[in-house]
């Protein structure tokens, strides 16, 4: 499917990863991954040190910055696994 917009660098949509949710480019981690951990007490850093080593600093940025664009597509999807997890 390719980039969503010029604007994200590392924030694409693949075709049947994560189901079409919006990813960091080149792993299976949605956004909205990234968006539910920050929503849910880890920190930057530690979200970087103990949940997802293999992102840069700058790919954790662009899940905020593509959250601040898309905060309804995102609230619904961190809510669909919170209650998913919680079953």
């Amino acid at each position: 499917m390719g980039p969503i917009s010029e604007t994200y660098r590392y924030i694409v949509r693949s075709a049947g990863v994560r189901s079409g949710s919006a990813i960091v480019e080149g792993t299976r981690i949605a956004v909205h991954d990234v968006i539910g951990l920050l929503q849910n007490g880890e920190t930057i850093d530690t979200l970087r040190e103990n949940c997802f080593p293999q992102l840069i600093r700058s790919q954790v940025y662009e899940c905020l910055a593509y959250y601040e664009d898309h905060r309804g597509e995102i609230d619904l999807l961190v809510a669909k696994q919170t209650a998913r997890a919680s079953e």
